[in-house]
């Protein structure tokens, strides 16, 4: 799977999945992402789908809650094959947007870091609305929001950035309470966790330009290569700064 926004192609999920649990935070993100996510679960669920499992890190951590039988669906193969091996027979291939499952057939439904990645709100809705759609009456849907914003700390990173291009995030708050309440979908709840292992280095964000990570600027242009040297100005150029911390919105089904 490539997702593509405003500044052309962005990341190939297929290639990134062979070094993305090291470049994302490894077990200490996930522990802290499944922890989150299942403080927001109601008591008595016992099915829970993970949409856009990845390679299944986070999927495993849900599957080790006792009594909860997790499934996990993936668009991408690379993702998918890595995520069978860490929960096996429980994970599909399958398109958020068009999920391969029957109405209803799930308590519980998580999405994390998923909605950020498309270029126009109504992708994200229809997300959100099949979700909504393969939850029972009753049910839970807890959701990542306003991922970007999490990664901005104060550092001296975020200085050197300023004043880049940066479109409405398609994964807002608001947004995101929009797409639910257009699916008759009621606030329940919120929480935060830390993105062990994810502080920005002023090296590994200049490499992030170029892979297409800020979708806003096109790889190939003077503007990535003008905040790439600005970045490069900056001290200590592999010493991370501040871990972000990521927000999460819980939904309810109402019982008709």
């Amino acid at each position: 799977m490539t997702t593509a926004g405003a500044g052309g192609v962005m990341l190939d999920y297929g290639k990134e999945a062979v070094r993305y649990d090291a470049s994302r935070g490894g077990e200490p993100r996930a522990a802290a992402a499944a922890a989150a996510v299942l403080s927001l679960l109601l008591p008595g669920t016992r099915t829970l789908l993970d949409v856009a499992c990845g390679t299944g890190l986070v999927t495993r951590r849900f599957a080790d809650r006792p009594g909860l039988a997790v499934t996990g669906v993936d668009a991408t193969y690379a993702m998918a094959r890595m995520a069978a091996e860490r929960v096996p027979g429980a994970v599909v291939l399958g398109d958020s947007r068009r999920l391969p499952f029957p109405d209803g057939a799930f308590d519980a439904v998580a999405s994390v870091w998923l909605l950020h990645l498309f270029a126009e709100p109504a992708e994200a809705g229809a997300v959100v609305a099949e979700c909504a759609r393969v939850l029972r009456p009753g049910g839970r849907f807890v959701t990542t929001v306003d991922k970007a914003a999490s990664h901005n700390v104060g550092s001296d990173i975020d200085a050197a950035l300023a004043g880049r291009p940066v479109r409405a995030p398609v994964d807002g708050a608001a947004r995101v309470e929009g797409y639910a309440a257009a699916c008759g979908l009621t606030p329940a709840g919120r929480a935060r966790f830390t993105g062990h292992g994810q502080g920005r280095s002023p090296r590994s964000t200049a490499e992030d330009l170029f892979r297409g990570w800020f979708t806003s600027i096109p790889t190939d242009s003077a503007m990535a290569r003008g905040y790439a040297a600005r970045l490069a100005e900056l001290p200590d150029q592999d010493v991370r700064r501040p871990d972000p911390e990521f927000a999460l919105r819980a939904f309810t089904k109402p019982v008709a």
